[in-house]
């Protein structure tokens, strides 16, 4: 079973090298990733990720 991942982050550099590490695990994998807090709402209601990593810091 592949454990999906949400990654919630406002730095783009972040959001690709966090997906990069994710995806590197084959039990893993990175079904979306938000920008923002109102994105990442909209995207756990389509997915429903199993897991969500997120900056405690954004605007």
């Amino acid at each position: 079973m592949t454990v999906k991942v949400l990654i919630v982050d406002d730095s783009a550099f972040f959001r690709r090298r966090l997906t990069e590490i994710i995806n590197a695990d084959p039990r893993l994998e990175v079904i979306a990733s938000a920008a923002d807090g109102m994105e990442a709402v909209e995207l756990v209601s389509r997915y429903r990720p199993d897991v969500i990593t997120m900056d405690l810091e954004m605007p």
